[in-house]
């Protein structure tokens, strides 16, 4: 085998991972990657505006809006109105919203997070260098992605989910 093909077989290797965890997350849970991700950033910013949630989890307004409009359908967060700006919104997790996310299991990326920090700074700055040079080499480097590891179109701002058919699951 050619040593650019175990680079092949690497990423392969992570996107396989990806997608795994993906299906058996909304197996397990009924949600999506994207909808916990946006349930954990409302539990870990208390109330926090669509603007606020998109910058946390680093997608589009668009996208985000969309995830809590089927968030709100299934009753496990709330809008709320500011009484002072009636154009502001704060975003609250239900009771059913705090249970469901309770109960989820980790989010691949807490379990890489917990690995990648326990690497010696030479090394994480290595990793991130290696692989933003492999995005610059498959001409990735203008794709929309977040820090969230997750399936879907790249190139919308309302990525369709793994198993949706509808834009911005």
């Amino acid at each position: 085998m050619r040593d650019y093909d175990d680079v092949l077989v690497s990423l392969r290797r992570i996107t396989r991972a990806i997608d795994l965890q993906s299906k058996k997350l909304e197996k397990q849970t009924g949600l999506t990657t994207s909808q916990l991700l946006v349930m954990d950033a409302i539990h870990k910013l208390g109330n926090p505006s669509p603007s606020a949630i998109a910058r946390e989890v680093v997608l589009s307004q668009a996208t985000v809006t969309s995830l809590l409009d089927r968030l709100v359908k299934r009753e496990l967060v709330e809008r709320h109105k500011n009484l002072q700006d009636k154009r502001q919104v704060s975003i609250t997790l239900t009771d059913k919203g705090n249970a469901r996310l309770e109960d989820a299991p980790e989010l691949l990326q807490a379990g890489f997070l917990r690995e990648f920090r326990k690497l010696p700074d030479w090394q994480r700055s290595s990793l991130i260098a290696g692989l933003q040079h492999i995005a610059y080499m498959m001409d990735a480097e203008e794709l929309d992605a977040s820090p969230v590891l997750d399936v879907g179109d790249l190139h919308s701002h309302a990525a369709v989910e793994p198993g949706s058919t509808e834009k911005g699951q």
